[in-house]
């Protein structure tokens, strides 16, 4: 079962990096305030980055690596993606 690493901007404009085994049903959890305290007080507004990894291990390990980041490394990862 694939897993993915996410980026989400919230409400406040913070970048919030999470991880899923279903992209769909876990933004509607942040948006709804039902996907992780920050996002209760911060609700989701736009998926802004997403990477698919193998297994849940995998993407613990790379969630773990982005959330360690600054947000200029976060938004050159995301301009990376769209561009």
């Amino acid at each position: 079962m694939p897993f993915y690493v996410y980026i989400i901007e919230c409400a406040n404009k913070a970048l919030y990096t999470g991880l899923t085994n279903n992209l769909d049903r876990r933004f509607y959890q942040h948006q709804t305030g039902k996907g992780a305290r920050y996002t209760k007080y911060n609700p989701a507004m736009r998926l802004k980055y997403y990477e698919k990894h193998g297994s849940k291990k995998e993407a613990a390990k790379r969630e773990y690596q982005i959330k360690c980041w600054p947000r200029t490394k976060k938004l050159a990862l995301i301009m990376k993606q769209c561009g």
